[in-house]
């Protein structure tokens, strides 16, 4: 079957700072939507970024948060592209 991991188990950052989280992917589908979430302690995940790719549309992602990017590679893996931590950040993704 198909398997989602992360690539990394955890990220410190210093705020300002940027970085990438991405989770790799095996297998195939007609059609991957991938969504990032993140949760912060004792409160219940939120939903971040959609992107979606199928022979209908083509890495069209949904990015409502302005430091905040993702990006679906040709290697299997999706990167979730984070710019300007803010102390706000810190959380499960």
């Amino acid at each position: 079957g198909n398997v989602i991991r992360p690539n990394q188990p955890s990220v410190v950052l210093t705020e300002g700072s940027s970085a990438t989280l991405s989770c790799s992917y095996d297998g195939s589908a007609y059609s991957l939507h991938c969504l990032w979430y993140r949760q912060k302690p004792g409160s219940k995940p939120e939903f971040l970024l959609l992107i979606v790719e199928s022979t209908k549309y083509v890495n069209k992602a949904d990015q409502p948060h302005p430091h905040m990017s993702i990006r679906l590679r040709n290697d299997k893996r999706v990167d979730l592209e984070i710019s300007s931590a803010a102390v706000s950040d810190s959380a499960v993704y």
